[in-house]
């Protein structure tokens, strides 16, 4: 079941949860077998193996559940370090269960022993849900409220442990999948970013993404320019428009560049299996086919953005494009310009703190 974008909290009777960052999650038990699988039916169990112990202990016999998956540090989420649980390589996927266990989040059941719950009122299938699942370390049943003012401290708070937001579901409402029944609330935010480079699109007509760029402090005394994601999602008609505009800021001599280093291989080596993995030119764990080659841009462009959440100093998602800044310098796109949220605790958030 999905959620389609809602301008504000809803009023009237809904029930609303935060919005876990994460990968969506149906557990499937029978017995002692336990399958894991993602919102577009391809299998999880092989990335999370530290999950199955847990969920034996938290799930009763026969159920489907659905929730995330998502990773705690320094107790708060890491999408990042989630992202690096899917490789190929089992000696590293142990490696990281161990290093950075995952956690389950459960926020509706599915089936029951033989019984479907499909047709069941949310509300119903949450008491089932509270009543079979044995909350743990790495399995939790997410916080609920149907008080719109609680709602509202959850939207302005749970930033704080990573999440992007609220989901509110309709408490009469039966499980429908593949359909946007649920609502989504999410925070809408604007950043002036510098366009550092961009990307062709997958089918060589125009530009697919701009690759953009913040400065840690003043550049005039010793910041650094880091790469804090793209914007991309243009209109066929924009992307041609992009490459007529962009064409006189390539940058040929790459050496200029304050990202030139990215071009080097033990770089791109290192990016496959560390944080510099969001270097533009770097591996994509999730596609290894996918082109990720990239065009230098003089750093003389400004572009206003839309994002919704910022972790780990980078833009969570594909920031969406708002506008060109010609009254900005690149030198004042900086940190200092975006929302610092203040920090919440996952496990205060897990119980509804």
């Amino acid at each position: 079941m999905l959620a389609k974008p809602n301008d504000g909290i809803p009023t009237g009777d809904w029930r609303f949860e935060p919005k876990w960052d994460g990968f969506r999650c149906i557990v499937f038990r029978d017995g002692d077998e336990i399958e894991l699988g993602s919102r577009n039916q391809k299998p999880l169990t092989r990335y999370f193996p530290e999950m199955l112990g847990p969920l034996r202990d938290a799930l009763p016999d026969r159920c489907i559940v659905d929730g995330e998956i998502v990773v705690a540090i320094d107790d708060r989420l890491d999408f990042d370090a989630l992202g690096q649980r899917i490789h190929p390589a089992e000696s590293r996927v142990n490696m990281l269960a161990d290093t950075t266990p995952a956690t389950f989040v459960a926020f509706d059941l599915v089936a029951l022993g033989d019984r479907s719950l499909l047709d069941a009122s949310f509300d119903e299938r949450r008491a089932l849900l509270e009543d079979a699942v044995t909350p743990g370390p790495r399995v939790h049943v997410t916080p609920i409220t149907s008080d719109h003012d609680v709602a509202a401290e959850w939207f302005r708070s749970v930033e704080g442990a990573g999440l992007d937001g609220l989901i509110a579901k309709d408490p009469a409402g039966t499980y429908e999948p593949d359909k946007r029944v649920l609502k989504k609330v999410k925070h809408k935010r604007t950043a002036d970013c510098v366009a550092a480079g961009f990307r062709w699109h997958k089918d060589g007509n125009g530009v697919g993404s701009i690759i953009l760029g913040i400065n840690t402090d003043d550049p005039d005394e010793g910041g650094e320019l880091r790469h804090v994601g793209v914007a991309a999602s243009f209109k066929t008609t924009f992307r041609t428009e992009l490459a007529e505009e962009l064409a006189p800021l390539v940058e040929d001599d790459f050496s200029r560049h304050p990202w030139s280093h990215w071009f080097d291989a033990e770089a791109h080596a290192a990016a496959a299996d560390g944080p510099g993995s969001a270097m533009p030119g770097a591996p994509n764990r999730w596609n290894s086919q996918r082109d990720q080659s990239w065009v230098p841009l003089r750093i003389e462009r400004v572009v206003e953005v839309g994002y919704t959440i910022m972790t780990s100093g980078r833009f969570r998602g594909t920031t969406r494009f708002v506008r060109w800044r010609p009254d900005k310098s690149p030198d004042e796109c900086t940190y200092d310009q975006l929302d610092v949220v203040p920090p919440m605790g996952f496990d205060d958030l897990v119980r509804g703190v």
